[in-house]
């Protein structure tokens, strides 16, 4: 057994995320969470392994206490924490976010709301593909993450957790060998199946390279790289460059019969403006106090969004 802990830049209250099902996949309790920690697979460079995350509720002096089953050598200790930061966003510093948008009308409420609020994501950028495109178009999300789960279990490397299997998320050379047909059999459809056969085969080919557009490329040049990939058009483009660990994105615009679409349509409702008439200008004035974290402020509105659906007020 390993253990240790984790510490993240405050503030950051954790325990917000338990609110917001769409971080957390098909086998995820939020309401157990608390008490019982988060359990998922952590893909480290040469294997897979299972971790449970416990958080120490002190958004300003934020810490994960991390347990494993297994021992790791500190090597592998270091590449777990580089995912669970990934996933939890230990290394966002949003500080700064507090001072420029303390007074914009619209983020300026919800940053006090949510007080200490990151975005989750999952451990690699192909997870979150692979969860994106399982769940595009699709209306009720605990059958997209029960099919996801599916996959999982198909092709994922068999995790024991409390004398339960647990599936991690497959990597691309278990992915590339899967038949797209026999994914149709899980719930997706054939060209889910062959959207996401076809990115693992062009990531072993060289072809893509989600360490680059991840860890490296700009918002921009994500944006670009990533619209090309076949399955995932510009939205899904927009929500992926949102999980990754900067606080930076950009809101091309997508208009499509005259009427703009996707987030950039979604800010501009927010702060009260015309979707089909709001020029660059004006659109980055809206956003001014954002700069340099624009992905982070995004998703105080996202998640002010699902609470209030909660509620009945959405």
């Amino acid at each position: 057994m390993s253990s240790w802990t984790l510490k993240s830049i405050p503030p950051h209250d954790w325990f917000i995320c338990l609110d917001v099902e769409s971080y957390f996949d098909h086998e995820h309790d939020p309401e157990s969470i608390f008490e019982e920690g988060f359990t998922r697979p952590i893909p480290l460079d040469e294997r897979d392994i299972i971790a449970t995350i416990f958080f120490n509720g002190d958004p300003e002096k934020p810490e994960f206490h991390i347990e494993t089953a297994e021992d790791l050598s500190k090597d592998e200790i270091e590449q777990a924490n580089r995912t669970l930061a990934r996933i939890l966003g230990t290394n966002l510093d949003l500080r700064p976010l507090y001072d420029l948008a303390e007074n914009d009308s619209v983020l300026g409420p919800k940053l006090t709301e949510f007080y200490g609020l990151k975005r989750m994501s999952r451990g690699t950028l192909l997870e979150d593909i692979m969860n994106r495109i399982i769940q595009m178009q699709m209306a009720h999300k605990p059958t997209a993450k029960k099919m996801a789960f599916k996959v999982r279990e198909a092709y994922g490397t068999h995790l024991t957790h409390n004398g339960k299997t647990l599936p991690a998320w497959p990597r691309p050379f278990q992915l590339a060998k899967a038949d797209p047909a026999q994914i149709r059999k899980m719930g997706p459809t054939l060209r889910k199946g062959e959207y996401m056969v076809g990115l693992a085969q062009d990531i072993l080919a060289g072809e893509v390279d989600l360490d680059y557009l991840d860890r490296e490329a700009g918002p921009q040049e994500f944006y670009d790289k990533i619209s090309k990939v076949r399955g995932i058009g510009p939205t899904s483009a927009q929500d992926l460059m949102l999980f990754r660990e900067t606080t930076e994105a950009v809101f091309p615009s997508n208009m499509k019969s005259g009427e703009e679409k996707g987030l950039r349509k979604w800010i501009i409702m927010s702060y009260g403006g015309d979707p089909a008439n709001t020029s660059e200008e004006k659109f980055l004035k809206m956003i001014k106090n954002w700069k340099g974290y624009e992905a982070a402020a995004i998703e105080f509105l996202f998640v002010n969004y699902v609470i209030n659906q909660k509620k009945g007020r959405g």
